[in-house]
């Protein structure tokens, strides 16, 4: 309000002349220094995790013709990392991410080509197990950049949501372009193109990661001689949480493609992608947060939308709508769940928690992608879609667990 001619008016609030915008949430983050570097790198990084396995699989398939075969070494290969990730994380906490990093990622790599040579050269079914177990090394790069983000924000909780929010958004992008490019690469080029650039692009993007210093997250003394954040009260209960969650995305997956039998697959489990990326990246914004059993309960309710469209309607295109929706519930859970692994873990062990994290959400995809296989082979895809649904349901239980063990059994909130 202001005065004109003695009289009490209401004006435009005043701007100075050529002043902008405030910029918003995500403007804010990249302003801080060394942030896009270290961003550019991880996301490099990143997008490979999408394409190994479905590269393995053609590769594999391509050259043996037998997908059981592809799928035992992708299983023993996910086996090997739920071993492994943890310890690799442990030492990232105690050596630094550059230290570590680097000669994990190189092993890794290693791995990957030694895959490759197997496959082309004929050698014994066994020696590809044993390649494709050694690429379980692979740093968890998710995991090290929300851990820098914590540690460049350590003072601002609401910047910390945000950049969790945007974690999770290239989660999803990663998870819905990386298995694209892989098939268009073998389709294309040759059955071992996937790999090779997988490859490629794990290594230039974990340099890219470590050479950022800067930005590195200061090596803790309690790393070293702190409790495992398997002790930490309430960190059990956020595991079998995340595993859960983990089979709803397993299934999802499995029955969506079953339900499909066609090209149209990749095509709808993108949309399921990208309605959790939108989400995420919403949710990121958002100057409220949700409480964990709020997100898991809606999640609970939107995964019933494909199973109703797909026995009610049996129509792929309204079963790709409701996927759409239902994916917009997981973005929002994931952010919230890994904001309390990260208020659970003990001080110096981020990068550990964080990893167990999503080594129980990967143990879930097996258990899910196995248990939504079996049902659709038994009772039918339109009906496996219960599988989701009902994983859903038990993450929703899962998380009330705690509270109603009581106050002796943990002090953390699930929110």
């Amino acid at each position: 309000m202001t005065t004109s001619g003695g009289t009490l008016v209401l004006a435009p609030a005043h701007q100075e002349p050529g002043s902008t915008r405030p910029p918003g949430p995500y403007a804010r983050l990249f302003r801080i220094p060394g942030a896009r570097a270290f961003t550019a790198g991880n996301l490099i990084a990143r997008l490979p995790m999408g394409m190994f396995s479905v590269s393995a699989v053609i590769m594999i398939a391509g050259e043996r013709g037998s997908y059981a075969l592809a799928g035992a070494v992708t299983a023993t290969g996910l086996a090997a990392t739920a071993v492994v990730a943890p310890w690799t994380a442990r030492l990232v906490d105690r050596y630094g991410q550059a230290r570590v990093a680097v000669p994990a990622t190189v092993l890794a790599v290693l791995g990957s080509l030694a895959l490759l040579l197997c496959v082309r050269r004929g050698a014994p079914d066994w020696t590809l197990f044993a390649a494709y177990a050694a690429t379980a090394t692979t740093p968890n790069t998710g995991g090290m950049s929300r851990a820098r983000w914590a540690h460049l924000l350590k003072d601002d909780p609401a910047a910390r949501h945000t950049a969790n929010s945007f974690e999770q958004a290239a989660d999803e992008l990663c998870f819905m372009l990386g298995p694209v490019l892989a098939a268009l690469l073998c389709a294309a080029l040759f059955p071992e193109a996937g790999t090779l650039a997988g490859a490629a692009l794990l290594l230039t993007g974990v340099l890219l990661f470590a050479a950022q210093r800067s930005t590195e997250p200061p090596v803790s003394s309690r790393a070293s001689r702190g409790s495992s954040p398997l002790r930490t009260p309430g960190m059990a209960a956020m595991l079998a949480v995340f595993l859960a969650t983990g089979a709803v995305f397993g299934s999802m997956e499995v029955v969506t493609i079953a339900y499909a039998d066609g090209p149209e697959a990749g095509v709808v489990l993108a949309l399921q992608a990208a309605g959790s990326c939108l989400a995420g990246l919403a949710y990121g914004r958002a100057h409220r947060t949700a409480r964990l059993r709020t997100c898991l309960a809606a999640m609970t309710v939107l995964m019933t939308l494909p199973l109703l469209a797909a026995n009610t309607t049996g129509s792929l295109l309204a079963v790709a709508g409701t996927l759409l929706v239902a994916g917009m519930a997981t973005a929002p859970t994931m952010v919230t769940g890994m904001t309390t692994i990260q208020r659970l873990t003990p001080e110096g062990r981020l990068n550990e928690g964080m990893t167990l994290a999503v080594t129980a959400l990967l143990g879930g995809i097996a258990a899910g992608s196995a248990t939504g296989g079996w049902t659709v082979e038994h009772a039918g895809p339109a009906l496996g879609y219960t599988i989701p649904a009902a994983a859903a349901g038990l993450a929703l239980l899962l998380s009330l667990v705690p509270a109603r063990m009581g106050a002796g059994m943990t002090k953390a909130r699930l929110s």
